[in-house]
């Protein structure tokens, strides 16, 4: 694995439609997500988002908690429909008294394709060898750990809407 990339992947049980909603309406993927965003996902879109503990697994809402309220700027970088969305933002940036906006951003990537049972959902986050050298391998292994526990939850969130 590159330290330049994470990537993920899971078998989603449910249909296209349904997938693509999870991931391209703000409302539905903060409730996964465990963020409340100040706005529509629409391309070339600046967002705020905002921790808020995810609305489908209560163990992951609790290591949540303690970050409510924590705000993250998003930016939506590209969208294909029904295919791909893409985010802007800075990783792990969760030390209140740092100004993270003069680093570089990563690239944060959903892909959908069809696969036998479901949508395979490849969500991938590059560009951590631009992040500074400092906080670059932290911000890399918590987002490692990150992605895989929100694979989880949009499984678990696309279940209980079924």
């Amino acid at each position: 694995m590159s330290e330049d990339r994470i990537e993920k992947r899971v078998l989603l049980r449910a249909s296209r439609e349904r997938v693509w909603k999870a991931v391209s309406d703000s409302a539905q993927f903060g409730s996964w997500f465990g963020m409340s965003f100040d706005g529509p996902f629409v391309a070339g879109a600046r967002l705020s988002g905002r921790i808020v503990p995810t609305m489908v697994d209560a163990e992951v809402a609790r290591l949540q908690e303690p970050h409510t309220g924590k705000a993250f700027d998003f930016r939506v970088e590209r969208i294909e429909p029904m295919n791909r969305i893409c985010f802007r933002w800075h990783p792990y940036a969760v030390d209140p008294t740092k100004d993270y906006s003069q680093e570089p951003t990563t690239l944060i990537t959903f892909d959908l394709e069809e696969a036998p049972g479901g949508i395979l959902l490849t969500i991938s986050e590059s560009g951590f060898e631009r992040i500074p050298l400092a906080r670059r391998a932290e911000a890399f292994k918590a987002n490692e750990g990150g992605w895989g526990m929100q694979v989880r939850l949009i499984e678990k969130y696309l279940a209980m809407q079924a």
